[in-house]
């Protein structure tokens, strides 16, 4: 694979999935990256055939989760980004994984604690001995091209001298941001360093972190001009608007975000990617009633159904299963008398007074109850809460972390018994239809209680609320950590949604296992919009894309 003269989308955690390489490459990439991928779990992975997609998959044999899933059609154009601080472990990974992708790629940029505490990552910028090991180890031992992605050293000379040996090693191309490890999206990216590394080297050098001013692929060709590089490579200003690879121009969000969700039911993606990919394409207007509306979605079908593909989905996913036909899983059943769970808990929507844990406690305490006791079960890296008030016990849905699965099932309990205070506009269902099902686009009501058990009902616009199981999970929903960002500003203002904790119980409190928040390399800044882009925003809850990705 020749890396010269290309435009690539780059590795993005939770990003850069198939969907989205595909989506890149129909809108005009040269070349897509994977995700970066940690070599233990590609080691451990087990490489299946999956025939009613038309996919390779590498599943993970201890509870069924698809690592990676790839295809014909990119067979040609994708690189597997592979996390790794030992020679031996990347040589099997590439061994392993050479026949499926055209390229393997040495991630030796990522700052984040999770990486350098690995030895991985930035980390290896600092240890050019391992780095000759791995990158020569691998040049030797795979038939396809090699390459690596780095960010700059503190000095000119150290970035050069590094690069220089990098070169030495028969790598393919090499990957520079224009930052440094300590250097994050709001700083300035170095183009002029950059440059001075793809004078230095007689390989490709490919730029990249030059997302905050490219909103085009014209903007692409500047910036790799600027920088005097082969190839750009393009971050965040790909995963807020796929279009950006389009040589005609950007398409309107909604076109992107529709043909983004064919692609996820086409290949059965699984619901909580798909809603953190689409989350990023949305950025600020997630606070839009439709935006609310997607939050509150629990399966890709509810999503689908946003974009009028409801239907669809619907039709083309069937029970979530392994790629040998094996189901994915087994997650324990409700106990009989336990009221399951109606919605999730989406935190963005809730005051610190109007969280359902408050609510109840003060409920209890104001008619001489004992106060609530919660249950917590894990099964698959998800939670699931029973809240127990009165003798009757009241379930959450299945949760990302336990902290949201209690205030699930205290937001159950609150619907059942009519507790008041919750909020009205957050697409509820009542516990009269809670267990009726709820056709894709159907409005729903939502309970509103005077906190002496009578509900009364307010008819508001949401999505599926039936708590069907979606594609490859369960009643999911996404608990990543959101960032709503202010027209003008290039930096978070504050979380829409709480980030899961930094440790989560695993079954029965035996162990606990670190969770590390998703990381995506690139950065961001918006400009202000017209005040008919403002009002169309407000009317419709989209704009069109030429504005959303005004200043990217």
């Amino acid at each position: 694979m020749d890396y010269k003269n290309k435009i690539i989308l780059a590795p993005m955690v939770r990003v850069s999935t198939l969907p989205v390489r595909l989506l890149a490459l129909e809108y005009g990439a040269d070349i897509v990256f994977t995700e970066e991928l940690v070599d233990w779990k590609l080691l451990a992975a087990v490489r299946q055939v999956n025939k009613s997609l038309g996919t390779v998959d590498y599943v993970d044999p201890a509870d069924g989760t698809v690592i990676l899933r790839t295809c014909e059609e990119e067979r040609s154009r994708v690189v597997l980004q592979m996390g790794t601080c030992d020679a031996e472990r990347a040589l099997q990974v590439g061994r392993k994984f050479e026949n499926d992708v055209a390229g393997i790629d040495i991630n030796m940029g990522c700052p984040k604690e999770f990486s350098i505490k690995g030895g991985m990552g930035a980390a290896l910028l600092q240890q050019p001995d391992k780095v000759k090991d791995i990158l020569t180890t691998l040049v030797k031992g795979v038939r396809v091209p090699v390459t690596c992605k780095i960010r700059l050293l503190a000095s000119d000379a150290e970035t050069l001298s590094f690069c220089r040996m990098v070169e030495s090693c028969g790598v393919a191309a090499l990957t520079v941001h224009g930052r440094t490890r300590h250097e994050r999206p709001r700083h300035p990216v170095h183009e002029d360093a950059i440059r001075r590394v793809a004078e230095a080297l007689t390989i490709p050098v490919i730029a990249n972190g030059g997302s905050r001013h490219i909103q085009c692929r014209a903007d692409a060709e500047a910036f790799r001009e600027r920088c005097g590089t082969s190839g750009v490579m393009l971050a965040r200003a790909a995963m807020w608007n796929l279009s950006v690879f389009r040589t005609e121009g950007p398409l309107e969000m909604d076109t992107v975000i529709t043909r983004l969700l064919e692609l996820c039911v086409r290949y059965h993606h699984p619901f909580t990617q798909a809603k953190y990919t689409v989350q990023q394409m949305l950025r600020e207007l997630q606070e839009t009633p439709r935006g609310k509306r997607f939050l509150a979605a629990q399966t890709l079908e509810e999503i689908c159904a946003i974009w009028g593909l409801g239907g669809a989905c619907r039709a083309a996913i069937g029970p979530p299963t392994s790629p040998d036909g094996r189901p994915l899983s087994k997650r324990p059943r409700l106990d009989d008398g336990v009221e399951p769970g109606h919605r999730a808990f989406v935190r963005g929507h809730y005051t610190p007074e109007q969280l359902p844990k408050t609510l109840l406690h003060a409920w209890s305490v104001r008619h001489g109850l004992p106060l609530p006791s919660y249950q917590l079960e894990f099964s698959d890296k998800l939670f699931r809460a029973v809240c127990t008030v009165k003798e009757r016990r009241y379930a959450s849905l299945w949760e990302k972390n336990k902290k949201f699965a209690e205030q699930g099932s205290a937001l159950t309990c609150c619907l059942c018994l009519g507790i008041g205070g919750l909020p009205t506009d957050i697409g509820l269902v009542s516990p009269v239809s809670a267990g009726q099902p709820v056709s894709a686009g159907q409005p729903v009501s939502a309970v509103t209680g005077s906190g002496d058990g009578h509900t009364s009902q307010k008819d508001i616009s949401g999505g599926t609320t039936n708590g069907r199981h979606g594609p490859e999970t369960d009643p999911q929903r996404c608990a990543v950590g959101l960032e709503e960002r202010t027209v003008g500003q290039d930096r978070p203002v504050k979380g829409t949604g709480e980030q899961n904790d930094a440790s989560v119980m695993v079954e029965k409190g035996a162990t606990e296992m670190t969770q590390d928040g998703a990381r995506v390399e690139g950065e961001a800044t918006q400009n202000g919009e017209s005040a008919a882009a403002e009002c169309e925003r407000k009317t419709n809850g989209f704009a069109p894309a030429g504005q959303l990705v005004g200043g990217v």
